[in-house]
């Protein structure tokens, strides 16, 4: 499991140094192979390939008569990006994945269970305070919330 957020230098390259934490557990989950994606917040996802493997299978045998799966498949399959991290722990993000996601120099890398989202630190601490302002004017939970327990 991937939890917890780091904020993170882009080097010069593109190039995301994973926090030491993670590189051990990618390494033996994947062989440091990932795959990166598009998400319509902005921000990328980052998958181990096996389970990205997995959501891929499930994308493709959607009924893509609707409208808004295809764009969903045309937006995660038509940006995912097979990558392997390098001996530093690192990967390489491709320019057009930095552009969408607007990756300069700081990043956040957020663990989020079975997979990392990648942000622009600016536009995290943005959305930080509109989930915080959202959330604090209550409003209907979903019913997939309403049993949680924090």
């Amino acid at each position: 499991m991937f939890r917890g957020g780091s904020t993170i230098n882009l080097d010069a390259k593109g190039r995301l140094a994973f926090p030491t934490r993670y590189r051990t557990v990618l390494d033996e989950r994947c062989q440091g192979r990932v795959v990166l994606t598009v998400h319509d917040d902005r921000c990328l996802l980052l998958y181990p390939f096996p389970d990205w493997d997995e959501i891929e299978r499930k994308l493709v045998r959607l009924p893509n008569q609707d409208k808004r799966t295809r764009t969903l498949q045309r937006m995660l399959l038509g940006h995912a990006t097979e990558l392997e991290m390098d001996n530093s722990g690192r990967i390489l993000i491709p320019p057009r994945l930095r552009e969408f996601a607007g990756l300069d120099k700081r990043v956040v890398l957020a663990g989020l269970g079975n997979k990392f989202e990648i942000w622009n630190e600016e536009a995290w601490e943005r959305n930080c305070v509109d989930w915080v302002s959202t959330e604090a004017g209550g409003g209907e939970l979903p019913d997939s919330l309403e049993t949680l327990t924090l």
